[in-house]
């Protein structure tokens, strides 16, 4: 894959911080964001990347991004849209405003910043999005209205990008990991070996990246061989 501009959102942690590593030793530029001050630094420092401190539902953030990515690198040939948060409860005692918070980020943010980077991509006719979904947005589970429907969400809207940006020359991909070793939902010490690693995404997205441009893997799910199971 030749050398890329990208954009990685919710790259300070996880399988965006993963992600950052692994396309800066791939030798590509690369702007991401976060929203902890010291975990952006610590990431760019580590990598070389270009870190911006960004909450993706702030009002005029977005747009501040956009032209960071304009600065830094002079455009965006492909957005990888990761950044996310998590909150599980049961019907019946569910908190709307927790979920509503919740779409805010998963899915509000997301659409808010994409569309501010395709009429770039549009420009260049070419580029690609990688949407970074669920396997729970492929599936029902107890607890899962929140985080699941926003899932489900994400896929469909990929659906929909792909529909009208592919006379474009730009791909959209959505990733649906299963559960991934890193700090979700404040969970700590999940280093079973036999599990999916950050690493493991990233490599995907990197896999799904290099496909020749004629090619589109529209969606993909990522699960570990051995089912999960809590150390």
């Amino acid at each position: 894959m030749e050398k890329q501009r990208i954009l990685i959102s919710g790259g300070s942690q996880g399988i965006g911080a993963a992600l950052v590593g692994l396309a800066r030793r791939h030798g590509h530029d690369v702007v991401f964001t976060g929203r902890h001050d010291g975990s952006v630094a610590e990431v760019a420092k580590k990598t070389g990347a270009h870190g911006l401190t960004a909450d993706h539902v702030v009002a005029g953030v977005n747009e501040r991004v956009v032209d960071a990515c304009r600065g830094e690198m002079g455009g965006v040939d492909v957005l990888v849209n990761n950044a996310a948060t998590w909150y599980d409860a049961a019907i019946g005692g569910l908190d709307v405003g927790r979920m509503r918070e919740l779409f805010e980020v998963n899915v509000f943010g997301m659409v808010d910043l994409t569309n501010r980077i395709v009429p770039l991509m549009r420009g260049q006719e070419s580029g690609d999005i990688v949407n970074i979904s669920s396997t729970s947005g492929t599936k029902g589970r107890k607890l899962g209205t929140a985080y699941a429907a926003s899932k489900w969400a994400v896929r469909g809207i990929s659906q929909c990008w792909q529909a009208e940006l592919r006379p474009y020359g730009i791909r959209v991909i959505s990733v649906c990991p299963s559960e991934v070793q890193t700090r979700w939902g404040g969970q700590e010490g999940r280093n079973n070996p036999n599990k999916l690693y950050a690493i493991d995404i990233a490599e995907t997205v990197v896999a799904a990246l290099a496909m020749p441009r004629r090619a589109l893997w529209p969606e993909l799910s990522v699960f570990a061989t051995n089912p999960w199971k809590e150390d």
